[in-house]
């Protein structure tokens, strides 16, 4: 019997022994994981640690003051940095009178993310365009200010009624082969929104590298200044000069708003020019 139970129990600790024995692997095996876990995350710390690198965030729009720390004039155009206290703010807007120190109020209106300016040769991470803009409750740039009296406060992309009214009236130019003149543009453009139109004309206004593209104004002799049908405004990459005639093809859009009260009834798109 003696020997009997000694058996037993000796079984029984073999058993527990060798169910522990099993159990290693388990136990061994949760910090294996945490090893795996922890390795993991010391491989992305470096990633988390240099994010790719991305637009500066705008400013939530409304109003702003600060300091002007920094003014230039280039282009018709009056740039300045403004020192709000908390993050620095660059504006442009119509040629206007200021100093470094003043203390400016102005009206978010137009961002634009990583704008390059030929004139100035200068990238701006974030750039606004603005159109009202006051010192002390003077108003420099906007409706009653001392630059008012165009039909749009900043002409950055060239407003349509500035461009239609030249001072040398444009001599008739023959549309291009399959092509409309621009007087047909504006008479059809309503059948003729999304698609693809191709005009001939010279160029009687050009604004570069606005919100990454050129802002061209073409006349062909064709319509009337009065109504402003003798003229079109055309975006495009290429580059062009003044006084050039060119060929220009790209899908015309009706009613197009790009917000701040630059509203066109009618421009010809991301437009290829295919003869100079």
């Amino acid at each position: 019997m003696t020997y009997t139970r000694l058996s037993a129990v000796f079984g029984l600790l073999v058993f527990v022994s060798l169910a522990a024995c099993r159990q290693v692997p388990a136990a061994g095996g949760a910090p294996a994981a945490g090893t795996a876990s922890a390795a993991s995350s010391a491989t992305a710390a470096p990633a988390a640690a240099q994010p790719a690198p991305v637009s500066p965030a705008a400013p939530e729009g409304g109003t702003v003051t600060g300091s002007v720390g920094e003014t230039m004039n280039s282009g018709g155009y009056t740039y300045v940095k403004l020192q709000t206290g908390k993050d620095d703010v660059w504006i442009a807007a119509t040629e206007f009178t200021v100093k470094i120190g003043d203390r400016l109020t102005v009206a978010l209106e137009m961002p634009m993310a990583n704008f390059h300016s030929k004139t100035l040769n200068r990238d701006f991470p974030m750039l606004y365009f603005v159109s009202n803009v006051s010192r002390g409750g003077e108003t420099l740039v906007g409706a009653r200010g001392p630059e008012a009296g165009s039909a749009a406060p900043i002409d950055m992309m060239g407003s349509h009624q500035s461009a239609a009214a030249t001072a040398t009236p444009v001599e008739p130019i023959p549309p291009a082969s399959g092509g409309l003149t621009i007087a047909d543009v504006w008479a059809q453009r309503k059948a003729l929104a999304g698609k693809s139109v191709v005009v001939r004309g010279k160029v009687v206004k050009v604004n570069d590298g606005i919100m990454g593209r050129n802002w061209l104004h073409l006349q062909d002799g064709s319509g009337s200044a009065t109504d402003r049908t003798n003229d079109l405004t055309i975006t495009t990459a290429a580059e062009v000069k003044l006084g050039d005639v060119v060929t220009v093809s790209g899908v015309l859009a009706v009613g197009k708003d790009f917000g701040s009260g630059y509203a066109y009834e009618a421009i010809l798109e991301n437009a290829k020019v295919t003869g100079k």
